[in-house]
C-alpha cells in the first residue's frame, strides 16, 4: 500500500503551513515539518499549537538556521527525513515539499501513479556534462569550498573564490563518485532513503564534499540515488512541476495558471505567488477530492517560455555573426512561400511542381523532417538546417542543378526573411492568406506542444497565439519587399492565377492550373 510522509520545509506563514500539512495529512499521508530556525518565535509557537496532538503530522524539533545555496537546506531535509522514518513505519516513499507547492493533483491519482511503478522520481543529470545550469558559477560549485554563503556574505563568498583560483588546488572529487545534479524536489522509496543515508554516515568523505559544496539540495540527493540505486529504477525527472526564467530563477504561479497546472504530468507544483489566492483556493480540496479525471496538457515549461517570450520588447536574442555564413549568390532567385496553415502550402508547393517542374522544398527550416536529397550532413536536423541558411539553401541550388529555387516557411520565420534579403539573390515572397479560427489555433497549439490533446488554459494561450499569427502577417507587410504576392482563399481564380504567374514568372496556364488545384484551401 503506498503511503507518502512529506517533507516540508517551510519559513514563513504559519497558518499557511498548518492548513498545509492538515490537508495532506487528510489523506491518510504524513507530514515532517521543518519551520527555519530563522522564523520568529511566535511563529514557531503557533506551529506547534496547530498541529498539536495530529496523529499524522511530526515537527523537527531542533530545527537549522536555513540559507538559499548552503548546507543548511540539506541538513534540514535530512532531520525531518529521520523523524519521517521513526514517526511513519508505515511510509512507502518520503516526497520533498516546499511551503509554496500546492497539489495539482488529488491523493488517489498520486498513490496510483507512485504505485504503478518501483521507482524513484528525481531529476539527475550529468553535473559537468548535462548543461543543466544555466547562470553563475558551474564546475566550482564542487570542485572550490564554500564556507561563506553568496546571498548572506556576497564580498567573502567571491573573495574566498578568488583566492582559491589564484593559490589553492581544487577539490579532489571522490573517485567512485560521479557528480550529478537537477531539481531539489523529489520522491524517493522507502528503502533508497535508508541507503542514502546509512551511505552518508559510512562515508564521511562524500558527506564533506557536499557540506561545502555550493547549492547541494540540487546535487547530494541527485548523486547518491545515481550511485545506490539501478538506473532503471530512477525516472529521472521531478514530480513537482516547476518552470524557470532565463535567469535560472523559479517562475512564479498565477491564478490564471489553474487549468495548465493541472494538465500537467506532475503532482505538484511551486511556486505559487503570495498574491495568487484564487489558485490556492482552487486547488486547497483537490488532494483530498479522490478525482482522476486529470486531461493530458502539453509542455507546460515550453507554454511558460512562449507567454513570457512574447512580452518582450526588443530583440534580446537576435542572431549572432557567426550564426550567419554563406551566400546564395547574384543571379539566383529564391521564392518564399509563406502561410500559417503548412497543409495549405505543402498542397500548392506539390501542385507547382506537377504544373511548372520547379525545385520546390517544404518547411526544411521549420520541421524536423523534411524531405531533402543529401546534403553531406546538413539535411540531419532542423537546428543544423537553420544555424547557416543560406549556406544550406546554396547547396540545394546547386544539388537541384538550377538558379530557381521554392520553399514553404513558417510566418514566424520571419528571421529568415530578413537573413537572405541581405543576400544578391533575387527574393520573391507568397503570402497565403486564409482565416484562421480558434479551432486552427487549437490544433497549432498542440502541434507545437504549447497545449495537450485536451486544451487546457485556452484563455490563457489563445489570445496571445492569435496577436502572434496578427503581428507576423503584419510585420511580413511591413518589410518592404517590391516582389510580395498574396494567394488569398475565397479570392477569384484569376486574381490568385495572376498572383501566381507573377510570383513564379510562368505561363497563365500553368499559373491558372495551380490556383485550380482542387480542395487548395481545405482543412
Amino acid at each position: 500500500m503506498t503511503r507518502i510522509a512529506f517533507i516540508l520545509l517551510c519559513h514563513k506563514d504559519p497558518e499557511a503551513v498548518i492548513a498545509q500539512a492538515r490537508g495532506l495529512a487528510a489523506s491518510g499521508d504524513a507530514v515532517a515539518v521543518h519551520l527555519d530556525a530563522r522564523a520568529p518565535r511566535a511563529a514557531w509557537d503557533r506551529l506547534r499549537a496547530g498541529l498539536k496532538g495530529h496523529p499524522g503530522v511530526a515537527l523537527v524539533e531542533r530545527r537549522h538556521r536555513c540559507d538559499w545555496g548552503g548546507w543548511s537546506l540539506v541538513a534540514a531535509t535530512i532531520s525531518a527525513l529521520r523523524l519521517a522514518l521513526e514517526r511513519f513505519p508505515e511510509a512507502s516513499h518520503f516526497y520533498l515539499l516546499s511551503g509554496d507547492c500546492v497539489a495539482i493533483k488529488s491523493a488517489a491519482h498520486a498513490h496510483a501513479v507512485l504505485a504503478a511503478e518501483e521507482a524513484d522520481w528525481i531529476e539527475s543529470v550529468d553535473f559537468f556534462d548535462g548543461g543543466w545550469i544555466r547562470t553563475g558559477i558551474r564546475e566550482e560549485r564542487l570542485t572550490r569550498w564554500h564556507p561563506f554563503n553568496e546571498r548572506a556574505r556576497k564580498r567573502l563568498f567571491y573573495a574566498s573564490l578568488d583566492l582559491q583560483r589564484r593559490f589553492g588546488p581544487k577539490r579532489r572529487l571522490p573517485p567512485d563518485i560521479r557528480p550529478m545534479i537537477g531539481a531539489q524536489w523529489w520522491c524517493l522509496r522507502r528503502a533508497t532513503i535508508i541507503a542514502v543515508l546509512d551511505f552518508l554516515d559510512a562515508r564521511p568523505d562524500v558527506r564533506r564534499l557536499f557540506r561545502w559544496s555550493w547549492i547541494p539540495d540540487e546535487t547530494l540527493f541527485q548523486t547518491l540515488v545515481r550511485h545506490l540505486v539501478p538506473r532503471d529504477e530512477i525516472r529521472s525527472r521531478s514530480p513537482t512541476f516547476l518552470a524557470f526564467s532565463d535567469y535560472g530563477m523559479p517562475a512564479t504561479l498565477h491564478d490564471d495558471h489553474h487549468d495548465m497546472l493541472l494538465a500537467q504530468d506532475a503532482l505538484f507544483a511551486r511556486k505559487v505567488g503570495l498574491g495568487a489566492g484564487r489558485l490556492r483556493a482552487r486547488l486547497r480540496d483537490l488532494w483530498a477530492s479522490g478525482r482522476r479525471d486529470f486531461p493530458q496538457g502539453g509542455d507546460g515549461r515550453r507554454l511558460h517560455r512562449y507567454l513570457t517570450g512574447r512580452g518582450r520588447v526588443g530583440r534580446r536574442f537576435a542572431q549572432r555573426a557567426w550564426d550567419s555564413g554563406g551566400t546564395i549568390g547574384a543571379g539566383r532567385d529564391l521564392m518564399l512561400i509563406v502561410a500559417h496553415k503548412r497543409h495549405v502550402a505543402k498542397r500548392l508547393a506539390g501542385s507547382i511542381k506537377h504544373h511548372t517542374g520547379r525545385a520546390v522544398v517544404d518547411y526544411l527550416f521549420d520541421e524536423e523532417e523534411a524531405a531533402l536529397p543529401p546534403m553531406g550532413g546538413f539535411e540531419r536536423g532542423q537546428a543544423k538546417r537553420s544555424r547557416h541558411p543560406r549556406a544550406v539553401l546554396r547547396v540545394l541550388y546547386d544539388l537541384f542543378g538550377t538558379d530557381r529555387l521554392a520553399i514553404c516557411i513558417d510566418p514566424a520565420r520571419l528571421d529568415l526573411v530578413g537573413e537572405v534579403l541581405k543576400d544578391r539573390a533575387a527574393v520573391r515572397v507568397l503570402e497565403i492568406v486564409t482565416p484562421i479560427d480558434d479551432a486552427y489555433l487549437h490544433l497549432h497549439a498542440i502541434r507545437t506542444g504549447l497545449a495537450g490533446a485536451d486544451a487546457p488554459a485556452r484563455e490563457l494561450w489563445l489570445p496571445a497565439l492569435r496577436r502572434q499569427f496578427d503581428e507576423e502577417s503584419h510585420t511580413l507587410a511591413q518589410a518592404g519587399i517590391a516582389a510580395h504576392y498574396r494567394l488569398v482563399d475565397g479570392a477569384p481564380a484569376g486574381d490568385n492565377a495572376r498572383a501566381l504567374q507573377a510570383f513564379l514568372d510562368c505561363s497563365a496556364d500553368a499559373a491558372r492550373g495551380i490556383a485550380e488545384t482542387p480542395h487548395l484551401f481545405d482543412d
